[in-house]
């Protein structure tokens, strides 16, 4: 069986270098990430010299975090991630760019809480709303 497993690595190393070297051109990487208690942002070096920083509060698994912890940042093999080994979560430097910062099931949780804020302001326009006649018909087009 061990000789089945040497073949197929040997099979597809260069296959995979060269899946490696494709990704690492087409999308930027991460050389290093702190945190600055300062600003209360997490800061992130690309490969390509562009730098962009996020604040954790709004980051899944590092919302309650504190300093100390937020400040042990590791990076994946090749840059492609950000590890925060002492809260056990990690986010994708890819998913950061597009503003992804958590799981699509985190996202819909922290949405519905907004969703459910009650405010007087919101309870006014309520009203308002009400009183002319509420919200308007969708018409089928």
């Amino acid at each position: 069986m061990a000789d089945w497993i040497d073949r197929e690595i040997a099979a597809n190393r260069v296959k995979a270098k060269e899946r490696g070297r494709a990704a690492r051109e087409s999308f930027p990487h991460a050389i290093a990430a702190t945190y600055s208690a300062d600003h209360d942002l997490v800061v992130v070096d690309l490969e390509n010299g562009a730098k962009f920083a996020f604040p954790p509060k709004i980051a899944q698994g590092l919302e309650a975090a504190k300093p100390a912890q937020l400040a042990d940042i590791e990076l994946t093999p090749g840059g492609y991630g950000l590890i925060w080994p002492q809260l056990d979560a990690a986010l994708s430097v890819q998913g950061l760019l597009m503003g992804v910062f958590g799981s699509t099931a985190w996202a819909k949780e922290v949405g519905r809480k907004g969703g459910r804020s009650r405010s007087q302001a919101k309870a006014s326009a309520a009203r308002a709303n009400g009183a002319k006649g509420g919200r308007p018909r969708k018409h089928a087009a």
